[in-house]
């Protein structure tokens, strides 16, 4: 609780968060509870009048946290609210490529009964068409999800290294 409470207070004074520490929070969001709600937490004085990137990891913190609800009414609630956020973010610049690999990213670990596996494809595509034509931040950070990423074969993920 003190764990919590700590954390609402911070969320609270801390704004807008930068994108370089949400970048690498992402990468270990998904690994525990704790680091999802850290996630959501740092995320949740994002509006939709911020950054659209930043309001599309806000909608992947939606996703990801929605797995942990404990009634199942909630759990789907949950996560249609943070898909339904994502694809308008998406729809509002379908040009940005890491909106598309955070897309990517969430529908490679979504159980398939959601229906929400739809854009994986397309999103691989378009990230292995448009990856060189990024900034070396961007193409780092873009590398290790390729490399790690389940939708990418082996022979794939060559476009990376």
């Amino acid at each position: 609780m003190k764990l919590l409470l700590t954390l609402l207070l911070w969320v609270s004074f801390a704004g807008t968060p930068d994108l370089a520490s949400i970048r690498k929070m992402y990468s270990d969001v998904a690994k525990s509870e704790s680091n999802a709600k850290e996630f959501v937490a740092k995320l949740s004085g994002v509006s939709n009048n911020d950054d659209k990137i930043l309001v599309a990891y806000k909608a992947a913190s939606i996703l990801l946290d929605s797995k942990f609800e404990k009634k199942l009414s909630q759990k789907m609630d949950r996560f249609k609210e943070g898909a339904k956020l994502l694809e308008a973010t998406i729809k509002s610049d379908p040009s940005n490529i890491e909106m598309r690999m955070i897309r990517l990213s969430v529908q490679e670990d979504v159980p398939g009964i959601t229906g929400y596996k739809k854009n994986i494809k397309e999103d691989k595509k378009f990230i292995t068409t448009y990856y060189a034509a990024q900034g070396a931040a961007l193409k780092d950070y873009l590398k290790d999800f390729v490399l790690q990423s389940k939708s990418f074969s082996e022979k794939e993920k060559q476009f990376v290294k």
